[in-house]
């Protein structure tokens, strides 16, 4: 005899919860993990927050590794991971402004920093006066023996 479930969607809410948010996140060391885990353009690896995933060819995506590629099979995901490259934010960032540089939006071309320091009266100018007050460290993304050596 088969046993009656008694169990509402409402009860299991939570686990269901837990449990997707358990499969996305280790689907996501997986895929940093597969591509080496640091910035191939700069080395970074403090941080895997900070690690995106850069289609190579837009074209070629089938679906954004980020949005909907860690509800997908591990097979489909190393398949998209295949057309990327892992980079940081930041190199992430300088990417996206040099292609649309490259593309002819003259108004991100003027915007590509030659990596010189600004020049007093610049956009530094522009920025809030530090306060004083020091934060503390916030230790939740560097690695393990990283933030006990900052305890």
């Amino acid at each position: 005899m088969a046993k009656v479930e008694k169990r509402r969607y409402s009860d299991r809410r939570q686990y269901l919860i837990r449990a997707v948010y358990a499969r996305r996140k280790k689907v996501r060391l997986m895929a940093v993990e597969y591509k080496g885990g640091k910035c191939e353009i700069c080395g970074y690896d403090r941080c895997i927050e900070a690690l995106e995933f850069h289609h190579k060819n837009t074209s070629s995506k089938d679906f954004g590794i980020s949005a909907k590629g860690y509800t997908r099979s591990w097979k489909k995901v190393m398949e998209e991971l295949d057309k990327c490259v892992i980079v940081c934010a930041n190199c992430h960032r300088e990417l996206h402004v040099k292609l649309a540089a490259s593309r002819g939006n003259s108004r991100v071309e003027k915007r590509v920093n030659s990596g010189k320091a600004h020049e007093t009266g610049s956009i530094l100018s522009q920025a809030p006066k530090f306060s004083g007050k020091v934060q503390r460290l916030d230790t939740r993304c560097l690695k393990p023996e990283m933030a006990m050596a900052k305890v």
